[in-house]
């Protein structure tokens, strides 16, 4: 049942709230939020577990007012979205769709891009939230404890938090609004589709990026697919750094001394990581998919100008972006929580499996 969200109250932390739990004078407060390379070590520290604990927030808006930035009526409410890259074309392209969803809306966007960095993420919240925005738009739903506190302090004062490209079936401890689909399912599905080809090896190449929480679910239900139907199957990490020569390096993994493919089949955990595989199997005088199948996730556009044009999973990524913007519209106008979407992705069987 959906329940009115609570309004923004006035009962907000204050910097002397701060001082009197880290044990300082409100002055060395101020100092560390302007300036915090001048503060000590140990006082660091002491200040910045006041503010989690407080959950102070400096309202970097009435700061803009008062040095006159921000002046007359009408200004624009902000939406502020947390992605984990910019330069990633999957993620730019759903920021693209928040952009142009949110046009005419009176919404404007604020981005920060995370790295991956679940810690990195929190500062950034910390930080943005200082400007109160109307909307706080984060990806995937695997957040540290820090970050989960300042969502649930945004929710709880009114303020619209969606958790975007993340959708599992099973429950979830926190209620923030979702959008997006199952990426345990999709890796079940990749297995599933290598299987039915008649693949009896299989392996997933997972991501070399610690935090890439989405890429390492779809591995875990690739592999628990394969093991339910009794298939052999291994999970190679690539290495960090750029995603075709990781890509390259990871089919190294796949191959035995005399340079044969150990699995008939790999699944990988983007297409970048899936192309970088078949220039280097290529380029072993390896045929694709006789000697080895290969399976991508994205559906970025180089992999269908391959020969053999790349299989992969296609992922609703400007969709994810517009129907964010469409939920957090939704919790604006209505004042209630808005409904969770789970959009559809579908498997592309090309020539490469």
């Amino acid at each position: 049942m959906k329940t009115r969200a609570a309004r923004r109250g006035h009962g907000r932390a204050t910097l002397a709230d701060v001082a009197a739990a880290a044990g300082v004078t409100a002055i060395t407060v101020s100092r560390y939020l302007r300036e915090p390379e001048r503060v000590a070590s140990a006082t660091r520290d002491a200040v910045q577990a006041a503010l989690e604990h407080t959950g102070y927030l400096p309202n970097k808006t009435a700061g803009a007012l008062a040095s006159g930035a921000q002046r007359g009526k009408g200004a624009a409410r902000m939406v502020a979205a947390l992605i984990p890259s910019i330069a990633n074309s999957i993620f730019a392209e759903t920021v693209q769709g928040l952009a142009d969803a949110l046009a005419g809306s009176g919404c404007e966007l604020m981005l920060a891009a995370t790295g991956y960095s679940t810690e990195r993420e929190a500062l950034q919240l910390q930080a943005l939230m200082g400007w109160f925005p109307s909307a706080i738009v984060v990806t995937g739903r695997r957040h540290n404890d820090a970050a989960r506190a300042l969502m649930r302090q945004a929710r709880e004062r009114g303020t619209p938090v969606i958790e975007i490209w993340d959708h599992p079936q099973r429950a979830r401890a926190d209620d923030f609004i979702q959008v997006g689909f199952d990426h345990t399912e999709v890796g079940r599905a990749m297995a599933a589709h290598l299987i039915e080809r008649g693949h009896k090896t299989l392996a997933y190449v997972d991501s070399g990026v610690a935090e890439d929480f989405r890429a390492h679910e779809r591995g875990s239900g690739f592999l628990a697919a394969a093991r339910a139907r009794r298939v052999r199957a291994v999970r190679v990490v690539a290495p960090a750094g750029e995603a075709i020569a990781a890509g390259r390096a990871a089919l190294a993994q796949l191959l035995d001394a005399q340079g044969r493919p150990t699995v008939s089949g790999a699944a990988f955990a983007n297409d970048h990581l899936a192309c970088g595989a078949l220039f280097g199997a290529q380029g072993r005088g390896l045929a694709v998919p006789d000697d080895l199948a290969l399976l991508g996730f994205g559906d970025f556009a180089i992999g269908r100008e391959l020969a053999p044009t790349l299989s992969t999973v296609h992922t609703p990524r400007y969709e994810i972006g517009a129907a964010a913007a469409g939920a957090l519209l939704q919790a604006l106008r209505d004042g209630v929580r808005a409904p969770d979407v789970r959009l559809p992705w579908s498997l592309v069987a090309r020539q490469s499996s």
